[in-house]
Protein backbone atom coordinates (compact mmCIF):
# COMPACT_ATOMS: atom_id res chain seq x y z
CA UNK A 1 0.00 0.00 0.00
CA UNK A 2 1.00 3.31 -0.93
CA UNK A 3 2.14 5.56 1.83
CA UNK A 4 1.03 9.37 1.37
CA UNK A 5 4.48 10.53 0.23
CA UNK A 6 3.96 7.55 -2.50
CA UNK A 7 0.71 8.32 -3.15
CA UNK A 8 1.14 12.08 -3.72
CA UNK A 9 4.36 11.37 -5.99
CA UNK A 10 2.42 8.13 -8.11
CA UNK A 11 -0.39 11.02 -9.03
CA UNK A 12 1.94 13.69 -9.95
CA UNK A 13 0.50 16.01 -6.90
CA UNK A 14 4.18 17.00 -5.94
CA UNK A 15 5.71 17.94 -9.05
CA UNK A 16 7.44 20.85 -9.36
CA UNK A 17 5.34 23.56 -10.54
CA UNK A 18 2.02 22.13 -9.40
CA UNK A 19 1.87 24.40 -6.55
CA UNK A 20 -1.32 23.46 -5.22
CA UNK A 21 -3.12 19.57 -5.60
CA UNK A 22 -6.52 18.75 -4.64
CA UNK A 23 -6.81 15.98 -2.35
CA UNK A 24 -11.19 15.65 -1.96
CA UNK A 25 -11.52 14.77 2.15
CA UNK A 26 -13.93 11.97 0.66
CA UNK A 27 -11.38 10.35 -1.36
CA UNK A 28 -10.10 7.04 -0.77
CA UNK A 29 -7.11 8.57 1.12
CA UNK A 30 -9.82 9.33 3.64
CA UNK A 31 -9.84 5.78 4.92
CA UNK A 32 -6.31 6.18 5.33
CA UNK A 33 -5.39 8.51 8.65
CA UNK A 34 -4.33 12.01 7.48
CA UNK A 35 -1.50 13.77 8.98
CA UNK A 36 -1.73 17.07 10.60
CA UNK A 37 -2.39 19.92 7.49
CA UNK A 38 -0.13 22.87 7.78
CA UNK A 39 -2.99 25.59 7.66
CA UNK A 40 -6.66 24.86 8.28
CA UNK A 41 -9.62 27.07 7.30
CA UNK A 42 -13.11 26.43 8.31
CA UNK A 43 -15.69 28.32 6.77
CA UNK A 44 -19.00 29.32 9.03
CA UNK A 45 -21.39 31.44 10.08
CA UNK A 46 -19.62 34.03 12.29
CA UNK A 47 -20.97 37.60 14.37
CA UNK A 48 -18.01 40.38 14.14
CA UNK A 49 -18.35 43.20 16.71
CA UNK A 50 -17.54 46.34 14.82
CA UNK A 51 -18.20 48.67 16.86
CA UNK A 52 -20.66 48.66 20.19
CA UNK A 53 -24.12 47.98 19.22
CA UNK A 54 -23.29 47.20 15.83
CA UNK A 55 -22.86 43.10 15.15
CA UNK A 56 -22.26 42.20 11.88
CA UNK A 57 -23.29 38.48 11.02
CA UNK A 58 -21.53 37.10 7.95
CA UNK A 59 -19.30 33.85 6.91
CA UNK A 60 -15.67 34.05 7.58
CA UNK A 61 -12.73 31.90 8.03
CA UNK A 62 -11.58 30.45 11.55
CA UNK A 63 -14.40 32.39 13.31
CA UNK A 64 -12.93 35.78 12.10
CA UNK A 65 -12.85 38.41 9.82
CA UNK A 66 -10.70 38.87 8.15
CA UNK A 67 -9.25 35.31 8.52
CA UNK A 68 -5.88 34.08 10.01
CA UNK A 69 -2.74 35.80 8.69
CA UNK A 70 -1.77 32.71 6.53
CA UNK A 71 2.01 32.99 6.73
CA UNK A 72 4.39 30.61 4.94
CA UNK A 73 7.96 29.90 3.29
CA UNK A 74 8.34 30.64 -0.26
CA UNK A 75 9.00 27.75 -2.02
CA UNK A 76 8.41 25.45 1.20
CA UNK A 77 5.62 22.79 0.78
CA UNK A 78 2.51 22.70 2.93
CA UNK A 79 -1.03 21.14 3.47
CA UNK A 80 -4.18 23.08 3.98
CA UNK A 81 -7.13 21.84 5.12
CA UNK A 82 -10.58 23.84 3.88
CA UNK A 83 -14.12 23.04 5.84
CA UNK A 84 -17.21 24.30 4.79
CA UNK A 85 -19.58 24.11 7.60
CA UNK A 86 -22.17 26.57 5.49
CA UNK A 87 -25.65 25.54 3.53
CA UNK A 88 -23.80 26.33 0.19
CA UNK A 89 -21.12 25.02 -1.67
CA UNK A 90 -17.85 27.61 -1.41
CA UNK A 91 -14.22 28.10 -3.35
CA UNK A 92 -11.20 29.23 -1.86
CA UNK A 93 -9.33 31.58 -4.24
CA UNK A 94 -5.32 31.44 -3.53
CA UNK A 95 -5.38 35.11 -5.06
CA UNK A 96 -1.68 36.39 -6.48
CA UNK A 97 0.01 32.60 -6.30
CA UNK A 98 1.01 30.41 -9.16
CA UNK A 99 -1.41 27.39 -8.87
CA UNK A 100 -2.93 24.85 -10.80
CA UNK A 101 -6.51 25.76 -12.68
CA UNK A 102 -7.69 22.94 -10.52
CA UNK A 103 -6.79 24.40 -7.12
CA UNK A 104 -6.69 27.83 -8.11
CA UNK A 105 -10.42 28.65 -6.74
CA UNK A 106 -12.20 29.45 -9.37
CA UNK A 107 -14.93 27.43 -10.70
CA UNK A 108 -14.85 28.82 -14.65
CA UNK A 109 -11.02 27.13 -14.69
CA UNK A 110 -12.43 23.98 -13.40
CA UNK A 111 -11.93 23.93 -9.75
CA UNK A 112 -13.84 21.56 -7.72
CA UNK A 113 -16.07 23.65 -5.31
CA UNK A 114 -15.59 22.61 -1.59
CA UNK A 115 -19.22 21.06 -1.26
CA UNK A 116 -21.60 22.25 1.52
CA UNK A 117 -20.77 20.59 4.91
CA UNK A 118 -17.50 19.22 2.98
CA UNK A 119 -13.88 19.63 2.87
CA UNK A 120 -11.23 19.09 0.70
CA UNK A 121 -7.28 19.11 1.08
CA UNK A 122 -4.75 20.72 -0.94
CA UNK A 123 -0.35 20.53 -1.00
CA UNK A 124 1.09 24.07 -1.68
CA UNK A 125 3.83 25.46 -2.89
CA UNK A 126 4.12 28.47 -2.28
CA UNK A 127 4.74 31.49 -4.64
CA UNK A 128 5.76 34.01 -5.43
CA UNK A 129 6.87 35.60 -2.52
CA UNK A 130 5.08 38.83 -0.96
CA UNK A 131 1.50 39.87 0.50
CA UNK A 132 -1.03 37.78 -1.25
CA UNK A 133 -4.51 36.77 -0.11
CA UNK A 134 -7.21 34.15 -0.04
CA UNK A 135 -10.84 34.97 -0.06
CA UNK A 136 -13.91 33.66 -1.96
CA UNK A 137 -14.48 33.25 -5.35
CA UNK A 138 -18.09 32.62 -5.44
CA UNK A 139 -20.70 34.72 -7.44
CA UNK A 140 -23.46 36.95 -5.34
CA UNK A 141 -25.91 38.06 -8.48
CA UNK A 142 -27.30 40.48 -6.64
CA UNK A 143 -27.61 38.29 -3.21
CA UNK A 144 -25.23 40.94 -0.98
CA UNK A 145 -24.68 38.17 1.73
CA UNK A 146 -22.84 35.93 -0.96
CA UNK A 147 -19.27 36.52 -3.09
CA UNK A 148 -16.82 39.42 -1.46
CA UNK A 149 -19.58 41.23 -0.11
CA UNK A 150 -19.23 38.77 3.23
CA UNK A 151 -16.45 37.98 5.44
CA UNK A 152 -14.29 35.82 3.77
CA UNK A 153 -11.00 37.56 3.30
CA UNK A 154 -7.54 37.04 4.90
CA UNK A 155 -3.81 37.90 3.69
CA UNK A 156 -1.63 35.46 2.74
CA UNK A 157 1.75 36.36 3.07
CA UNK A 158 4.24 34.39 1.16
CA UNK A 159 7.96 35.50 3.09
CA UNK A 160 10.72 35.17 0.53
CA UNK A 161 13.96 32.60 1.04
CA UNK A 162 15.96 35.65 2.53
CA UNK A 163 14.25 39.22 3.99
CA UNK A 164 16.34 41.65 5.31
CA UNK A 165 13.54 42.93 7.23
CA UNK A 166 14.88 46.79 7.87
CA UNK A 167 11.37 47.73 9.99
CA UNK A 168 10.00 47.78 13.29
CA UNK A 169 6.64 46.87 13.56
CA UNK A 170 4.23 45.59 10.74
CA UNK A 171 0.78 45.54 10.31
CA UNK A 172 -1.67 44.12 8.30
CA UNK A 173 -4.86 46.18 7.75
CA UNK A 174 -7.81 44.71 5.29
CA UNK A 175 -10.46 47.49 4.55
CA UNK A 176 -14.00 46.19 4.22
CA UNK A 177 -17.42 47.74 4.30
CA UNK A 178 -20.66 45.94 5.74
CA UNK A 179 -24.25 46.16 5.71
CA UNK A 180 -24.33 46.65 1.70
CA UNK A 181 -27.72 47.44 -0.19
CA UNK A 182 -29.69 47.71 -3.72
CA UNK A 183 -29.01 51.59 -4.63
CA UNK A 184 -29.07 53.87 -7.81
CA UNK A 185 -26.24 56.20 -8.80
CA UNK A 186 -24.54 58.03 -11.68
CA UNK A 187 -26.75 57.86 -14.91
CA UNK A 188 -30.38 58.18 -15.13
CA UNK A 189 -30.43 55.00 -16.98
CA UNK A 190 -27.99 53.36 -14.49
CA UNK A 191 -28.61 49.90 -13.40
CA UNK A 192 -28.67 48.74 -9.47
CA UNK A 193 -25.48 49.40 -7.28
CA UNK A 194 -24.25 49.24 -3.51
CA UNK A 195 -24.59 51.58 -0.54
CA UNK A 196 -23.16 50.61 2.27
CA UNK A 197 -23.65 51.39 5.95
CA UNK A 198 -20.62 50.20 7.66
CA UNK A 199 -16.67 50.05 7.61
CA UNK A 200 -13.46 48.72 9.20
CA UNK A 201 -10.22 48.24 8.78
CA UNK A 202 -9.88 44.34 10.39
CA UNK A 203 -12.85 43.82 12.50
CA UNK A 204 -13.24 47.39 14.09
CA UNK A 205 -14.72 50.60 13.01
CA UNK A 206 -12.55 53.94 13.65
CA UNK A 207 -12.84 54.36 17.37
CA UNK A 208 -13.27 51.10 18.29
CA UNK A 209 -10.39 48.15 19.20
CA UNK A 210 -6.81 48.95 20.20
CA UNK A 211 -4.89 51.58 18.31
CA UNK A 212 -1.56 51.07 16.41
CA UNK A 213 0.96 52.01 18.89
CA UNK A 214 3.99 53.11 17.56
CA UNK A 215 7.33 55.07 18.97
CA UNK A 216 8.95 57.82 17.27
CA UNK A 217 11.64 57.10 15.40
CA UNK A 218 10.05 53.46 14.54
CA UNK A 219 9.61 52.34 10.78
CA UNK A 220 6.42 51.21 10.27
CA UNK A 221 5.42 48.81 8.05
CA UNK A 222 1.90 48.85 7.15
CA UNK A 223 0.79 45.58 4.25
CA UNK A 224 -2.89 47.21 3.17
CA UNK A 225 -5.70 45.47 1.42
CA UNK A 226 -8.66 46.34 -0.51
CA UNK A 227 -10.93 43.72 0.60
CA UNK A 228 -14.13 46.23 -0.62
CA UNK A 229 -16.64 43.67 -2.80
CA UNK A 230 -17.10 47.17 -5.31
CA UNK A 231 -15.32 50.21 -4.41
CA UNK A 232 -11.64 51.96 -4.85
CA UNK A 233 -10.22 52.97 -1.21
CA UNK A 234 -7.71 56.32 -0.89
CA UNK A 235 -5.70 55.94 2.72
CA UNK A 236 -4.23 59.25 4.47
CA UNK A 237 -2.03 59.33 7.46
CA UNK A 238 -2.22 63.22 8.00
CA UNK A 239 1.31 64.45 8.96
CA UNK A 240 3.33 61.27 7.65
CA UNK A 241 3.76 59.56 4.10
CA UNK A 242 3.97 56.46 2.68
CA UNK A 243 6.64 54.99 1.28
CA UNK A 244 5.56 52.37 -0.87
CA UNK A 245 8.06 49.47 -1.56
CA UNK A 246 5.12 46.67 -3.10
CA UNK A 247 2.46 46.54 -4.78
CA UNK A 248 0.25 43.43 -5.32
CA UNK A 249 3.30 41.99 -3.04
CA UNK A 250 5.75 42.94 -5.78
CA UNK A 251 8.68 44.92 -4.92
CA UNK A 252 8.53 48.04 -6.93
CA UNK A 253 11.66 49.21 -8.82
CA UNK A 254 11.03 53.32 -7.75
CA UNK A 255 10.26 52.98 -3.79
CA UNK A 256 8.41 56.41 -3.94
CA UNK A 257 6.95 58.59 -1.14
CA UNK A 258 3.26 59.76 -1.72
CA UNK A 259 0.66 61.20 0.68
CA UNK A 260 -2.88 59.18 -0.35
CA UNK A 261 -2.65 55.54 -1.50
CA UNK A 262 -5.16 54.58 -3.52
CA UNK A 263 -6.01 51.00 -3.57
CA UNK A 264 -8.75 49.50 -6.30
CA UNK A 265 -11.12 46.55 -5.14
CA UNK A 266 -8.46 43.50 -4.26
CA UNK A 267 -5.01 45.69 -4.66
CA UNK A 268 -2.26 45.52 -1.85
CA UNK A 269 0.55 47.95 -1.27
CA UNK A 270 3.47 47.35 1.15
CA UNK A 271 4.73 50.70 2.87
CA UNK A 272 6.86 51.91 4.97
CA UNK A 273 5.91 55.06 7.12
CA UNK A 274 8.60 56.93 9.11
CA UNK A 275 6.93 57.39 12.27
CA UNK A 276 8.48 61.19 13.13
CA UNK A 277 5.56 63.34 14.06
CA UNK A 278 4.64 62.23 17.38
CA UNK A 279 0.42 62.87 18.62
CA UNK A 280 -2.66 60.83 18.27
CA UNK A 281 -3.29 60.43 14.45
CA UNK A 282 -5.99 58.95 12.46
CA UNK A 283 -5.19 56.56 9.68
CA UNK A 284 -8.16 56.40 7.59
CA UNK A 285 -10.07 56.56 4.27
CA UNK A 286 -9.27 59.94 2.84
CA UNK A 287 -13.37 60.33 1.97
CA UNK A 288 -15.34 61.59 4.40
CA UNK A 289 -18.38 59.04 3.85
CA UNK A 290 -16.13 56.30 4.24
CA UNK A 291 -14.22 57.40 7.27
CA UNK A 292 -17.70 58.14 8.61
CA UNK A 293 -18.67 54.49 8.43
CA UNK A 294 -15.65 53.13 10.47
CA UNK A 295 -12.83 53.28 7.55
CA UNK A 296 -9.93 54.19 9.49
CA UNK A 297 -7.62 53.09 12.36
CA UNK A 298 -5.90 55.33 15.12
CA UNK A 299 -2.28 55.47 15.15
CA UNK A 300 -1.25 56.29 19.00
CA UNK A 301 2.74 57.58 19.83
CA UNK A 302 3.93 56.68 23.40
CA UNK A 303 3.14 58.95 25.95
CA UNK A 304 0.96 61.03 23.53
CA UNK A 305 -2.79 61.50 24.28
CA UNK A 306 -5.39 62.89 23.39
CA UNK A 307 -8.59 63.00 20.43
CA UNK A 308 -7.08 61.30 17.11
CA UNK A 309 -6.52 63.99 14.72
CA UNK A 310 -7.40 64.07 11.15
CA UNK A 311 -6.77 66.60 8.30
CA UNK A 312 -8.12 67.00 4.97
CA UNK A 313 -5.56 65.72 2.71
CA UNK A 314 -4.90 67.15 -0.88
CA UNK A 315 -6.68 66.04 -4.05
CA UNK A 316 -3.69 63.72 -5.86
CA UNK A 317 -4.75 61.73 -8.42
CA UNK A 318 -3.21 58.06 -8.55
CA UNK A 319 0.03 57.59 -10.88
CA UNK A 320 1.34 53.92 -10.73
CA UNK A 321 4.05 55.60 -12.99
CA UNK A 322 5.99 57.09 -10.31
CA UNK A 323 6.84 53.61 -8.95
CA UNK A 324 7.94 52.03 -12.29
CA UNK A 325 11.32 52.75 -14.57
CA UNK A 326 11.44 53.46 -18.11
CA UNK A 327 12.90 50.59 -19.60
CA UNK A 328 11.84 49.84 -23.31
CA UNK A 329 9.58 47.31 -23.71
CA UNK A 330 10.40 44.42 -27.01
CA UNK A 331 7.97 43.79 -29.34
CA UNK A 332 5.18 41.29 -27.63
CA UNK A 333 4.69 37.85 -29.70
CA UNK A 334 0.95 38.91 -29.07
CA UNK A 335 -1.45 41.06 -28.51
CA UNK A 336 -4.88 40.94 -27.43
CA UNK A 337 -7.02 44.50 -27.70
CA UNK A 338 -9.21 44.75 -25.74
CA UNK A 339 -12.83 47.21 -24.81
CA UNK A 340 -15.00 47.63 -22.09
CA UNK A 341 -18.12 48.53 -22.49
CA UNK A 342 -21.43 48.62 -20.30
CA UNK A 343 -25.02 47.87 -20.95
CA UNK A 344 -27.17 50.32 -18.84
CA UNK A 345 -29.94 48.02 -16.44
CA UNK A 346 -32.17 51.31 -16.92
CA UNK A 347 -33.11 51.60 -12.85
CA UNK A 348 -34.86 47.85 -13.54
CA UNK A 349 -31.82 45.52 -13.35
CA UNK A 350 -27.73 45.27 -12.75
CA UNK A 351 -25.89 46.74 -15.25
CA UNK A 352 -24.10 44.53 -17.60
CA UNK A 353 -20.56 44.29 -19.14
CA UNK A 354 -18.96 43.69 -22.47
CA UNK A 355 -15.35 42.44 -23.30
CA UNK A 356 -15.33 43.54 -27.31
CA UNK A 357 -19.10 43.70 -27.03
CA UNK A 358 -19.38 39.83 -25.96
CA UNK A 359 -20.56 39.24 -22.23
CA UNK A 360 -19.31 35.95 -20.17
CA UNK A 361 -19.99 33.38 -20.76
CA UNK A 362 -19.73 34.21 -24.85
CA UNK A 363 -16.69 36.12 -24.47
CA UNK A 364 -13.97 35.07 -26.83
CA UNK A 365 -11.20 33.20 -25.28
CA UNK A 366 -7.64 34.75 -25.17
CA UNK A 367 -5.37 31.98 -26.68
CA UNK A 368 -1.32 32.03 -26.13
CA UNK A 369 1.28 29.41 -26.67
CA UNK A 370 3.81 28.80 -23.59
CA UNK A 371 6.74 30.94 -23.04
CA UNK A 372 5.06 33.54 -25.14
CA UNK A 373 5.13 37.38 -24.07
CA UNK A 374 1.55 38.88 -24.81
CA UNK A 375 0.34 42.75 -24.28
CA UNK A 376 -3.11 43.29 -23.31
CA UNK A 377 -4.77 46.56 -24.24
CA UNK A 378 -7.10 48.06 -21.90
CA UNK A 379 -10.21 50.33 -23.28
CA UNK A 380 -11.95 51.51 -21.10
CA UNK A 381 -14.75 53.07 -22.59
CA UNK A 382 -17.45 53.36 -19.47
CA UNK A 383 -17.60 56.01 -16.49
CA UNK A 384 -16.38 53.02 -14.07
CA UNK A 385 -12.85 52.11 -12.47
CA UNK A 386 -12.28 48.63 -13.16
CA UNK A 387 -9.84 46.75 -11.17
CA UNK A 388 -8.65 43.90 -13.98
CA UNK A 389 -7.28 40.84 -12.28
CA UNK A 390 -5.98 37.87 -14.54
CA UNK A 391 -5.77 34.24 -12.12
CA UNK A 392 -2.15 32.56 -11.92
CA UNK A 393 -0.12 34.91 -13.46
CA UNK A 394 1.72 38.88 -12.79
CA UNK A 395 1.92 41.31 -15.81
CA UNK A 396 3.94 44.12 -16.07
CA UNK A 397 2.27 47.81 -16.43
CA UNK A 398 3.39 48.97 -19.91
CA UNK A 399 1.52 51.95 -19.84
CA UNK A 400 -1.70 53.69 -17.94
CA UNK A 401 -3.45 56.81 -19.22
CA UNK A 402 -0.79 57.33 -21.89
CA UNK A 403 2.16 57.02 -19.75
CA UNK A 404 4.63 54.51 -20.45
CA UNK A 405 6.33 52.71 -17.32
CA UNK A 406 8.45 49.62 -16.47
CA UNK A 407 9.07 46.84 -13.94
CA UNK A 408 5.89 47.44 -12.27
CA UNK A 409 4.67 43.83 -11.74
CA UNK A 410 0.75 43.13 -10.30
CA UNK A 411 -1.65 41.10 -10.01
CA UNK A 412 -4.82 44.13 -10.18
CA UNK A 413 -4.72 46.67 -12.22
CA UNK A 414 -7.08 49.48 -11.87
CA UNK A 415 -7.97 51.51 -15.31
CA UNK A 416 -9.57 54.60 -14.55
CA UNK A 417 -12.88 56.03 -16.34
CA UNK A 418 -12.77 56.21 -20.22
CA UNK A 419 -8.71 55.77 -20.10
CA UNK A 420 -6.64 53.14 -21.62
CA UNK A 421 -4.12 51.20 -20.44
CA UNK A 422 -1.51 48.60 -21.24
CA UNK A 423 0.55 45.05 -19.57
CA UNK A 424 2.00 42.36 -20.91
CA UNK A 425 2.80 38.74 -19.30
CA UNK A 426 4.26 35.73 -20.22
CA UNK A 427 2.52 32.66 -20.79
CA UNK A 428 4.20 30.65 -17.89
CA UNK A 429 1.65 28.41 -16.21
CA UNK A 430 -0.07 26.23 -18.58
CA UNK A 431 -3.66 25.79 -17.84
CA UNK A 432 -7.04 27.63 -18.12
CA UNK A 433 -6.62 31.37 -16.36
CA UNK A 434 -9.54 33.52 -15.86
CA UNK A 435 -9.26 37.22 -16.78
CA UNK A 436 -11.94 39.65 -15.16
CA UNK A 437 -12.98 42.82 -13.17
CA UNK A 438 -12.78 42.44 -9.70
CA UNK A 439 -15.42 44.48 -8.45
CA UNK A 440 -18.21 41.77 -7.62
CA UNK A 441 -21.46 43.05 -9.78
CA UNK A 442 -18.93 43.80 -12.65
CA UNK A 443 -17.80 40.07 -12.81
CA UNK A 444 -21.72 38.74 -11.94
CA UNK A 445 -23.04 40.33 -14.79
CA UNK A 446 -20.51 39.45 -17.81
CA UNK A 447 -17.02 41.40 -17.07
CA UNK A 448 -14.66 37.94 -17.41
CA UNK A 449 -13.34 36.09 -20.22
CA UNK A 450 -10.77 32.87 -20.25
CA UNK A 451 -6.77 32.92 -20.63
CA UNK A 452 -6.58 29.52 -22.82
CA UNK A 453 -3.26 28.36 -23.36
CA UNK A 454 -2.94 26.53 -26.97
Amino acid sequence: MLNRREFLVATGASAAGLGLASLPHFSPLAALPLAKPDISLRIAPVTVEIALGVAIKTIGYNGKVPGPVLRTREGKRATVEVHNDTDMPELVHWHGQFVASDVDGSEEEGTPLVPAHGSRRYTIVPAPSGTRYYHTHMASKGELERGTFNGQFGFFYVEPKSEPGNYDQEFFLAAHQWGPSLAHKGPQNNGWEIAYEHASINDKALGHGEPIRVKKGQRVLLRFLNASATDDIAFALPGHKFKVIALDGNPVPVQAEVEILTLGVAERADAIVEMNNPGVWVLGAASDEDRGMGMGVVIEYANEKGEPAWVKPPKIPWDYTVFGGQAKHPEPDGTFDLTFKKIPGERVTFNRWTINDKSWPDTDPLVVQAGKRYRMIFRNQTGDTHPLHLHRHSFEIVSIGGKPTSGIMKDVLNIARFSEAEVEFVADHPGLSLFHCHMQLHMDFGFMAMVKYA
